[in-house]
């Protein structure tokens, strides 16, 4: 099967819902929604929202979280950033602005409602999805995980392994999450890098 950009991509990166909402916030910046996915991909990786470096770049998880995302996963740069094999859509695709103290704001609620259910039917080869943090696991996990949070969520992580791995951001200010909960390295992530390597290694 040929992997391609879908159409609804390009409406993605057209798309200017939110402009008069992020022209409030204290970046007053405009939209520019990073969009990273293709049709082919095997693997698929569902954060939150850009922060202000991937808005500037254009490049997801184009930071140290990125980084130590990378680790978790057992990828490569090169294969973490191939669109034929993995794809990346958070739940919100632009930036959404700091607040006054300078803390990220939450994903603009207009996007997931907006082009969420099109974007995700695009891509029906998908083996393994990667949901990174509170709002990612209250969309693919339902109500349980919202109501749950994200710690007992990632906690309970074989219910719904092998098909979705859930995960905290990996934001090195989680890094008290690490020291607190030593399962995470020790059982989780040996069971994520080996489903990672069998999906990235699948040939059609």
């Amino acid at each position: 099967m040929t992997s391609h950009e879908p159409e609804i991509a390009g409406r993605i990166r057209a798309c200017r819902l939110c402009a008069a909402d992020f022209a409030l916030t204290a970046t007053r910046h405009e939209p520019r929604p990073v969009v990273w996915f293709r049709t082919g991909a095997r693997i698929l990786i569902v954060g939150q929202a850009p922060g202000l470096r991937v808005h500037e770049s254009g490049v997801p998880f184009d930071d140290r979280s990125g980084d130590r995302l990378r680790d978790w996963l057992g990828m490569t740069r090169d294969e973490f950033y191939d669109r034929d094999r993995v794809a990346m859509v958070p739940m919100a695709f632009c930036f959404p602005g700091y607040d006054a103290k300078g803390s990220d704001l939450p994903p603009q609620p207009r996007c997931a409602p907006a082009w969420r259910a099109a974007t995700l039917a695009t891509l029906s080869r998908v083996a393994l999805t990667i949901v990174i943090g509170g709002y990612a696991q209250g969309w693919h996990l339902g109500e349980a995980a919202r109501k749950a949070g994200v710690t007992a969520t990632v906690a309970d992580w074989r219910r719904s392994a092998p098909a979705i791995f859930p995960l905290p951001h990996p934001s090195w200010r989680n890094n008290a999450f690490l020291r607190r909960n030593p399962w995470f390295e020790a059982e989780l992530l040996p069971e994520l890098r080996s489903r990672v390597r069998a999906v990235m290694n699948h040939s059609p």
